[in-house]
């Protein structure tokens, strides 16, 4: 089969992992604002461990992989992730919020522009593990690019159900929560047919991408999503959450790398 149609089918199976994370909200009903802080926190503890396991590190791994030197690799995750964070931080600034927080004022208002921005964020994040799919395949060839795609593919469905639970958390639907949640992960298969067509190109593109996706998720993440679970007195439960989420993701990334 064409590595090309291969990368693409390879980096949609994994995106569409992140439809099969979601699935749960559908048997979801309304949260409690304590609920709604301890499954944003949950929600934010799996981001963040993604943004190291699934980001951070194989971007140091693989600039090192391409020019031998783990400084210069080291430099390149530190530009990217800095970027990444400055973009979004710029962009948070400028970027008229009125379409996130049409017909709410105040902290609701705020509320909803950080989940947006952290949905935007996780959006970014799934490009560059679809552009790795992609590379996977054309450079790799058919047993790395499988289980490449299998491992993004498995940790794909915690982040599909922390889009979802934090969107159901700030009263959205639960078929629209699961709707943006799997739509996130669509990004994947753009990804991975640039990675699979230029790969000679994309690799040395891949370790900027991931950390700068890194940076992005990291900035929403502190600036935005932690506040928001710690302003209404819930913060233990919202900790609580934050540190499974993360265990829990530390866990599958561990086992599946």
């Amino acid at each position: 089969m064409d590595v090309l149609l291969l990368g693409v089918l390879g980096s949609l199976a994994a995106g569409l992992m992140t439809t099969v994370g979601a699935l749960p909200v559908l048997l979801g009903r309304t949260v409690s604002a304590r609920a709604s802080d301890a499954l944003l926190g949950f929600a934010a503890g799996v981001m963040l461990s993604a943004s190291f396991f699934s980001l951070l590190i194989p971007a140091i791994e693989r600039a090192e992989g391409l020019y031998g030197n783990v400084l210069l690799a080291a430099a390149i995750a530190a530009s990217g992730l800095l970027l990444g964070a400055a973009v979004v931080a710029f962009a948070n600034e400028a970027v008229p919020h009125e379409h996130f927080t049409k017909g709410h004022e105040g902290p609701e208002a705020h509320a909803l522009k950080g989940i947006w921005l952290f949905v935007i964020a996780i959006t970014i994040h799934n490009f560059p593990e679809g552009l790795a799919v992609g590379v996977g395949f054309a450079g790799g060839g058919v047993a790395d690019g499988t289980a490449l795609a299998m491992g993004i593919g498995l940790q794909n469905a915690p982040e599909g159900l922390a889009v979802a639970v934090a969107l159901l958390a700030q009263g959205y639907g639960r078929l629209y929560a699961f709707g943006v949640a799997a739509l996130t992960g669509l990004v994947e298969p753009v990804g991975g047919l640039i990675g699979a067509a230029g790969a000679s190109i994309s690799a040395p593109v891949l370790p900027w991408a991931l950390a700068f996706a890194a940076g992005a998720m990291i900035y929403v993440i502190s600036h935005e999503i932690i506040p928001e679970t710690h302003r209404r007195g819930s913060a233990s439960l919202a900790t609580a959450g934050l540190t499974i989420g993360l265990t829990a993701m530390m866990v599958l990334e561990v086992v599946l790398g």
